[in-house]
């Protein structure tokens, strides 16, 4: 039998158990994340068909946009390629062009960068395929303190940061911050 003053004491705080309920953490996937996002310091190569005044390659600013002639600032942060595409083909249709074909390419992926016990820390270019561990070799390989199973990678993963304890086999996509730490032995 429950006393009245338990019954009470469940009913006020059941609601206030229900806030204490938290989400999963995010975590980084080794595979891929679906289309890939554009971020500033990203390279495009933009082609208007029939217009080589407007085809060439712009930068995606840290504002997250590209500056376009005719149309101006074109907003390209979180988009996808085809998703630029759209965006510019419809300012240009807006009272320039009757019928722009688009075509949106990445040129230049943002750099990634690495931290910690490597010989030379810094950013770097991104390149296809890249793990920890060639980005270790592309920073100049381990010094002699350098904890050589495991690295931590800081990602922008939806609107929040996620740091991971990772191995070395691990993907790295543009603007990855990765840290190698010191081993203790």
């Amino acid at each position: 039998m429950i006393h009245r003053r338990n019954a009470l004491a469940l009913l006020l705080g059941a609601p206030l158990l229900a806030g204490c309920v938290t989400a999963q953490p995010r975590r980084l996937e080794p595979g891929p994340e679906g289309e890939y996002r554009l971020a500033a310091g990203d390279r495009l190569r933009i082609i208007v068909f029939g217009q080589d005044d407007l085809s060439n390659l712009y930068t995606v600013e840290p504002g997250g946009t590209i500056a376009m002639p005719l149309i101006g600032a074109v907003p390209v942060a979180g988009a996808t390629t085809r998703m630029v595409e759209a965006r510019v083909a419809e300012r240009l249709r807006g009272g320039f062009l009757r019928d722009p074909q688009v075509a949106v390419e990445v040129d230049t992926y943002r750099p990634f960068f690495i931290l910690g016990e490597v010989a030379s820390p810094g950013q770097f270019p991104y390149v296809d395929g890249l793990t920890v561990q060639t980005a270790v070799a592309i920073a100049g390989g381990f010094t002699p303190r350098a904890a050589r199973t495991s690295a931590e990678i800081t990602r922008e993963v939806g609107d929040a940061m996620v740091t991971e304890a990772v191995p070395m086999t691990f993907p790295v996509r543009p603007g990855d911050t990765i840290v190698v730490a010191e081993r203790w032995l």
